[in-house]
């Protein structure tokens, strides 16, 4: 285990008006505090071990403004700042972290219980502010919603960014309301029984006002990332890098009662070394939550699909709670589109969605064309909790040209089936903000930068990415305003027609995985999936002690007939999804027969059924 400096990293506020401070510096032979508000002044901090320099200065309030003036001469924000009001160039300001929490007994939620939401703040509402999001939780929770992840909201260059420019990781969002805001949303989430998954990066930060280098070996020139220098994980100095980065984690979990931490591309993390900062950095946030009595999860984004990652520590993995599976989102995106450009190519057939519902993974060492090299890990024997599936999410929407939404180019009846597949299957579903209703907002890749080389490099690499998509159009200026404002979502849109008719559909799905057992276990023992690939249909059996369940999945526009080796016994339709609304109680969906080894069924364009046996 790394070792710990005394103290809190940042600033402090002591009994008394006393505040303490405490920095890494060690490329700096003289740190001082250089106060701006409420008055000008220069305290000089005191040298410590490894680096640190410290102080504790009287007279200091609440909202003072200050910058650390290094050798005398530079003056820089402080790398653990907790609130940056001017942006990411200007003055560090002090916070009181006291805050009265109204939910006081609030514990978390076990992992198989979460059905997680994707916010980006900054779209989410007109206001674009934490505060603006707690009017809208209600509807949420109605919808089904237990879990609502926020992607970052470590401070970022200007008032609008996707969050992953984000430079100082200890600062809330200004533009977003800052962190007694933040403190709000999460409070006000608890009493509605949704737990908060927050995202966080530690695999980079971002370029414009980081300033981090000049304090201390944050960074190592040993390994590349494709956003520029890797964060010093096993090198010199990395021992503090690693405090600075747990320090973080931890700081969400304590102070911020954050539910879940959904770390970004950890394969662009490069650890070497013999304790891995991300064991020790799980081991740390287990340990804690432990202490604290809560629920707290681990959530990893890795395009490695390495099984070892949600493995126990016993089994030599590194223990964490879950990760996003891509091969699930990937096959099922390819169904329903055609597209085969870029990393598509390595998809096709329900075989494929098959693979995925069974094991999990489904490159598990097979080899990719788009790679060029084989690669994965076998996740048979994983528990299906520990993936998290999607139809959508903010790198496969906003990664595209346009910044399209599946609503803009898919029919009601395959956003139906999409969200039957997801929803219905044994691993954590999770939405991207407005797919419940069919959005028509695209969700576009957006920045605020204020220098003018940079801008135009973000630009650059958005057409070079593009280009390996075969895309060779013009796509929206990330830097115009505009972009980003045409991707706030419109909420009157599920008062309307279809999209109220969607809203209600995917509620109903929530329903039955809720209430069905079948659904509500999360197991990938206790299920059969089978494929007609001449019909392109799947069909997933799933059974608990009370029961059982059969639903049937069809990838093609057109009608199909066809008989499906179940279980004898009476079977009832339960839902079918190209009823127009779902039958409620009668009519057709709720048609039952008798099965006799074999049911004969017919399957309308893009649709699916869900059979429950009767006991």
């Amino acid at each position: 285990m790394t070792a710990r400096v005394a103290g809190r990293l940042g600033s402090e506020l002591l009994d008394g008006n006393k505040c303490s401070f405490l920095v890494w510096a060690p490329r700096a032979s003289s740190v001082e505090i250089s106060f701006s508000e409420p008055r000008d002044r220069k305290v000089s901090m005191q040298p410590a071990e490894r680096g640190y320099f410290r102080a504790i200065v009287d007279d200091v309030a609440p909202g003072a403004l200050y910058r650390y003036r290094l050798n005398g001469e530079t003056e820089r924000p402080d790398p653990a700042s907790r609130s940056q009001p001017q942006g990411v160039h200007g003055p560090s300001q002090i916070v009181d972290d006291r805050y009265e929490w109204n939910v006081s007994n609030w514990r978390g939620l076990p992992l198989e219980k979460y059905v997680i939401y994707e916010v980006h703040v900054g779209t989410f509402t007109t206001e674009g502010t934490f505060d603006a999001i707690i009017p809208r939780l209600a509807r949420l929770r109605e919808l089904g919603i237990t879990a609502m992840e926020l992607m970052p909201v470590a401070q970022f260059p200007g008032d609008r960014n996707w969050g992953y420019d984000g430079v100082y990781p200890f600062a809330v969002q200004s533009s977003y309301g800052g962190p007694a805001a933040l403190k709000r949303l999460v409070d006000e989430c608890h009493r509605h029984e949704i737990a908060v998954v927050l995202d966080v990066v530690y695999n980079h930060l971002g370029p414009e006002g980081n300033y981090l280098a000049e304090f201390a070996p944050y960074f190592t020139d040993s390994y590349a990332t494709p956003w520029g220098s890797a964060i010093n994980f096993d090198q010199a100095g990395s021992d503090e890098v690693r405090h600075y980065f747990i320090e973080n984690a931890l700081q969400w979990i304590v102070d911020f009662r954050i539910d879940a931490l959904r770390l970004d591309a950890v394969h662009a993390i490069v650890d070497l070394s013999a304790r891995p900062f991300l064991g020790e950095l799980r081991a740390v946030v287990h340990t804690k939550a432990a202490e604290l009595g809560r629920d707290v999860q681990l959530i990893l984004e890795s395009n490695r699909n390495d099984s070892r990652m949600i493995r126990s520590d016993a089994a030599g993995g590194w223990g964490y709670d879950a990760v996003w599976n891509d091969d699930f989102h990937h096959s099922l995106h390819v169904l329903l589109t055609g597209e085969r450009e870029g990393y598509y190519e390595d998809y096709s057939g329900v075989e494929d969605l098959a693979g995925c519902i069974r094991d999990g993974f489904l490159y598990a060492g097979r080899y990719s064309s788009f790679r060029q090299m084989s690669y994965g890990r076998s996740s048979k024997d994983i528990p299906a909790k520990r993936f998290v599936v999607f139809t959508q999410n903010h790198d496969q929407i906003g990664n595209r040209r346009l910044g399209d939404r599946l609503s803009q180019t898919l029919s009601v009846e395959q956003l139906k089936l999409a969200a039957g597949t997801v929803l219905l299957s044994p691993f954590i579903p999770m939405l991207f903000m407005g797919e419940e209703y069919a959005e028509s907002a695209p969700f576009q890749y957006f920045v605020s930068h204020g220098d003018a080389e940079l801008i135009e490099a973000v630009r650059r690499g958005r057409k070079e990415e593009f280009e390996r998509f075969g895309w060779s159009e013009d796509a929206p200026d990330p830097q115009d305003e505009s972009t980003f404002l045409e991707s706030k979502l419109n909420w009157d849109l599920q008062k309307e027609g279809s999209h109220r008719a969607l809203w209600d559909f995917y509620r109903e799905l929530l329903r039955l995985r809720r209430e069905l057992p079948p659904l509500a276990r999360l197991d990938k023992e206790s299920l059969k999936v089978t494929t007609l690939a001449h019909e392109k249909v799947l069909s997933v059996r799933r059974w608990a002690t009370s029961g059982q369940v059969l639903i049937m999945l069809h990838f093609d526009g057109g009608w199909t007939d066809l008989a499906l080796p179940v279980p004898s016994g009476r079977w009832r339709k339960l839902l079918d999804s190209s009823d127009t609304p779902p039958s409620d109680g009668g009519g057709p969906a709720h048609e039952s027969f008798e099965a006799r080894g074999e049911m004969q069924m017919s399957l309308g364009p893009w649709a699916f059924v869900l059979l429950v046996q009767e006991m």
